[in-house]
Formats: structure tokens, sequence, C-alpha cells
């Protein structure tokens, strides 16, 4: 081998030692976890053990970044992620709604969907409910106290699937909202201030008031331990059963093993004892689920999505 060949070859071989160096360096930078929603709520508060234990693991600063806004779109948190570059450093904690509503909705960054998931890791206890003075306490009791009184409802925009959920099982049971609007945060003050009448929210964000309140109903398939007597939506309509979700996801050309150096530590996060001892006080489910048991999921609650679209559509 002559010993220009020779050089090259060495050129080349340390190329790629050296890319492979960088590549098992990962991280070396700070990481940044981004939330499109206020912070306080679970998916926030669990954000912050993942990003806390992720900065204990590899030695690197890490930031839980909230960026509210659009109510059902633009996500302009999700936004943020798919036009970061696709090396691990920016992190979505998203609910069902950008990989299932985002791209329906017309948003150019989102559609095609631009994600993979490394996970789900939060089920939300989600709720209907009503102030504890409200001339109703049942689902039931609100559906003819609709049909000859205007009822608004308060919700984190009309797209997203508990909004869609929650206007589907009216039409289910012969009512409907007479307005509804969307707002940023839902909670005790919402209802206190009798600027809507119901809300559809996560119950850790009316926990502070739970006594004051009347839960009519809770999104999903199983009762919240906290609120026992609450039917599901899916015992009214098992046709609306949908759980609300939240996961990790990156930019779907993200290397595979800078994936899996995320999951790992997202994982373990979920298991601790600091995590289950939030899902015993809120009444959340927190666990692990694989990506591929995502990609599943996703495909299955879009196909229910449409299905309540076709419904709210008639």
């Amino acid at each position: 081998m002559s010993k220009f060949k020779s050089a090259m070859t060495a050129m080349a071989l340390a190329m790629v030692a050296v890319s492979g160096a960088a590549q098992a360096e990962y991280p070396e930078k700070p990481v940044e976890f981004v939330v499109p929603w206020p912070p306080g709520d679970l998916e926030d508060v669990l954000t912050r053990m993942i990003a806390e234990d992720f900065s204990a693991a590899y030695d690197v600063p890490t930031a839980v970044v909230n960026k509210p806004g659009g109510g059902g779109g633009p996500f302009p948190g999700a936004i943020e992620v798919a036009n970061a570059p696709a090396d691990g450093y920016t992190i979505g904690s998203f609910i069902i709604a950008i990989p299932v509503v985002g791209p329906q909705i017309g948003i150019p960054e989102l559609n095609p969907d631009p994600f993979v998931p490394l996970g789900n890791f939060l089920t939300y206890p989600f709720v209907i409910a009503t102030s504890g003075d409200a001339p109703y306490a049942t689902m039931d009791e609100l559906a003819a106290h609709a049909k000859d009184n205007d009822v608004v409802l308060g919700h984190f925009g009309a797209p997203l699937v508990p909004t869609q959920v929650t206007m589907g099982l009216a039409k289910k049971m012969g009512f409907a909202y007479a307005s509804d609007a969307a707002f940023d945060a839902l909670d005790c003050n919402t209802l206190a201030s009798g600027d809507v009448d119901v809300i559809n929210t996560t119950l850790q964000l009316i926990l502070p008031c739970l006594d004051d309140v009347n839960v009519l109903a809770s999104i999903g398939s199983e009762r919240i331990g906290l609120t026992p007597d609450a039917p599901t939506v899916a015992e009214l309509a098992p046709e609306l059963d949908v759980a609300l979700w939240n996961g990790l996801f990156v930019h779907k050309d993200t290397p595979q093993d800078v994936q899996d150096k995320i999951i790992a530590v997202a994982k373990e996060t979920m298991m601790s004892d600091r995590a289950q001892a939030l899902a015993a006080e809120t009444g959340a489910l927190v666990y692990w689920q694989s990506a591929s048991d995502v990609v599943a999921q996703i495909q299955s609650d879009i196909a229910t999505m449409e299905q309540i679209g076709s419904m709210l559509a008639e």
C-alpha cells in the first residue's frame, strides 16, 4: 500500500473514531426539556424530576422550559422542539394532543409528525367538574339542567382531546353547552370566579378545593382513587374511551443511542419512590410505556378521535 493510501486510511479511521467519540460523549452541554403548558401540573412536576435525575446521571445542567400558548394550537413549545437540531438537547414533554391532534389542525411544523416517542410516563386524572353549589351533582342532572339553562364550559382548547370527549359526552347525553372558552389554566379560581359553570381539567389543579367542587366524571376507563364515586366517561359512553397521557418526544432523526440515554433516566425516575408518591397523592397513573407501545397507542387514539369528530359533526 502506498504512503498516500496509508495516510488516507489512517485519516478515515481517525474521523470515524472522532465521530464515535463525539456521539459517545452525549450529553456534553445543557439539555432542555420543553413543556408546552404552564408550570405546576403533573407533567411539569414529573418532567422536572426527570431533568433533575438526568443532570445527576450525566453531570450536565438541565432546564425545564414552560412554553404555554395556543390552547389547541399552535403549540409553540412543540414547534420549538420540532425546529431544534435532532441531537437530544431539546426534549419535548408532550400530552396526547401534540402527536394526535397537532398534525391534523394545520400547523405546518407538526405535519407530518416530526417526532418519535421515547416513552409515556403519565396518565392524567382528568375530570369534568363544577362548583359545589351548582344545581347539579351528576352528569344526568347536568344534562337535565342544560336543556332549560345556559351552561358555559371552560377547557384548554376546543380541538384538544379532553374537550372533544367532554363535548361528545354532552351530545351522547342529549344536551350542548351554551358556550365555551379556552383557558391556559383551569383551577379553583376558574370556578370560584363564575367565569364558567363546568371545567375539564386535571385533578391536580383542583385538589386544593376538592371539598368545594363536584367531580361529575373522569375521562378515561379507570375511576380515580381520590374520586371513586365519580363515573368514568367510558362507563357513560364506551365509544369515548380515551386516556389522557403524557410522554417524552424528540425529533425523529435523533440518534438511537441518544434516545436510549434519555429513556434510561426517565424510566428510572418514574419507578422512583418520589414519583410513585406523587401518583398516590394525586390519583395519577405514573409508569413507563415503551416507545413501540406508544406508537401503537397513538394510532389507536387517532382512530378514536376521528370517530368522535365524526359524531360531533353530525
